[in-house]
Formats: C-alpha cells, structure tokens, sequence
C-alpha cells in the first residue's frame, strides 16, 4: 500500500502538467519552449504545473503567483528527498 502512494506522489503531477499542456492553451503560453516544458515534466512537474496556474489570469507571474510557484518547488524538492528520510530509520 506504502508503494502505492508513493507511485501516485511522484506520477500524479505529471499526469495533471501532461494533460494541461495536451488540452489548454495556459502551457504553451506560459512556457514558451519545448525542451522547458519538457523538463519541467521530467524534473520538476510541480513546479511548471504551478507556473502554468499562477502565470494564465495575468499573462505574467506577480504577487500569490510567486507563492504557488515556491510552493511547487518545495513540493518537488520534498519528493525527491523525502525517501532519504524514509530510508534512515
């Protein structure tokens, strides 16, 4: 069951940032390259999905936007490191 979460924590991100760059347009316009978008699915899936939400109601990331922002990427930095954690005892 521990497994279980665990897949869904690091695939779920990257299933949701994939399907808003497949069926929105807040992706394209917010990332303009291809291999960025392509990174951000790879290595920090939280934080592009993020940067695609704060960034669409004003066409610029400004204010709360840089929160959900830091937020993703502590949320990214958390999943790749919490196994360490996990692993230690």
């Amino acid at each position: 069951m521990c497994c279980v979460v665990a897949l869904m924590g690091l695939i779920g991100p990257r299933v949701a940032f994939l399907f808003a760059w497949a069926f929105t347009d807040e992706v394209n316009q917010s990332i303009d390259s291809f291999w960025m978008k392509l990174l951000g699915l790879v290595f920090l899936p939280w934080t592009a999905l993020f940067w695609a939400i704060a960034w669409a109601p004003l066409q610029q990331v400004s204010g709360f936007g840089w929160f959900l922002v830091f937020l993703g990427l502590a949320f990214d930095i958390t999943s790749y490191t919490s196994g360490a954690y996990s692993r230690r005892d």
